[in-house]
């Protein structure tokens, strides 16, 4: 399929519906800065082995998988809501559906932007403290960090967060956004929830988790910006592509009608690919025979053209001997030959 195809499925709406595009109020700021506050509070409880690492250890010693097993089997499904493979798809292939309808590609840059910075944010902290889970842990009461683990924040969480949360982010309408918000939350805390009952990640784990997604959201306004000129650009290059790939239209082939006699004839230029005859000029006889011209009078060629008319063959001189027996070639003339005596 042609790319040019792929982006005219974005021009099915002339005219694509008027999108509000949230910016950095000063309550988003105030949010901003206090889920900051308390992102940094809870990696800094961790790091000083606190009351909230003991708190870790309570939660992961109670067990809460043993003592409500009839809830496992449903929770190990719906845990898959945080997970990055799956959710990536169905929010994507709903976030091109609207892509596609209204004319633009800010859903899906908006999304491929939450995604790279929940990358970078969250793994750049995993990767740097390396804490292990609670299925790993070693010593009790201890934080378990720079062990090469890869726990802290909770990946899950954070990622049904941002995930979910950017349905809401992208809402067109205030009762839209209200309804997603609230849905989103509800399944960020169910599965943040579900990953504590399942002993897969510290209370700790999930509560930055929460955090790290939340900000993620609450700085995308700031993204905005780039977002635009990265649409720009994407549309630009398809311009480009579709003016690349303009047919040409041919030249308009020169009929032999159209040209007055007397005027000298055009010859049209041979288009490329075409087949050129092997001879580009016609016998013309004086006489009959198969050898006369059978150009209609209309097609006439002019005067200079014309060839000049010769005797056939019976009219000219006789270079042969008498008497020979070469037989008569009737063929080659419009009149028969008489018999040559013996």
């Amino acid at each position: 399929m042609r790319i040019d195809r792929i982006f005219a499925r974005l021009d099915r709406e002339p005219e694509p519906p008027k999108i509000e595009i949230p910016r950095m109020s000063g309550t988003r700021k105030v949010l901003f800065g206090s889920t900051l506050a308390f992102y940094l509070a809870i990696v800094w409880a961790v790091l000083v082995s606190s009351w909230l690492v003991l708190l870790d250890w309570k939660v992961m010693l109670f067990r809460a998988y043993e003592q409500w097993p009839e809830l496992h089997a449903f929770l190990d499904y719906l845990v898959v809501l945080g997970q990055r493979g799956p959710t990536a798809v169905m929010v994507a292939a709903w976030l091109g559906w609207r892509s596609w309808r209204q004319h633009t590609l800010r859903p899906l840059l908006t999304l491929a932007t939450s995604l790279l910075l929940l990358n970078v944010t969250v793994g750049a902290v995993k990767i740097g403290l390396g804490r292990l889970g609670p299925h790993y842990a070693t010593q009790i009461g201890s934080a378990e960090l720079y062990a090469g683990g890869d726990i802290f924040p909770s990946g899950h969480t954070a990622n049904a967060v941002v995930t979910w949360g950017i349905l809401a982010y992208l809402a067109t309408t205030p009762r839209a956004r209200r309804w997603l918000s609230v849905l989103s939350a509800v399944v960020a805390l169910s599965v943040g929830a579900t990953t504590v009952y399942l002993g897969t990640h510290w209370l700790s784990d999930v509560l930055l988790g929460w955090a790290a997604g939340l900000l993620i959201l609450l700085a995308l306004p700031w993204f905005e910006p780039l977002i635009g000129r990265a649409e720009a650009f994407v549309f630009a290059v398809r311009e480009r592509w579709r003016s690349r790939g303009a047919l040409v239209p041919a030249p308009a082939a020169v009929s032999a009608a159209a040209v007055p006699p007397g005027a000298p004839a055009t010859v049209p230029a041979v288009l490329p690919g075409a087949v050129e005859p092997a001879s580009g000029r016609e016998p013309v006889s004086a006489g009959g025979g198969r050898y006369a011209s059978a150009r209609p009078a209309s097609q006439a060629v002019p005067g200079h053209l014309q060839a000049r008319p010769h005797a056939v063959r019976s009219e000219r001189p006789s270079v042969a001997p008498a008497g020979s027996r070469r037989p008569p070639q009737p063929h080659k003339s419009g009149t028969h030959a008489p018999h040559a005596t013996r």
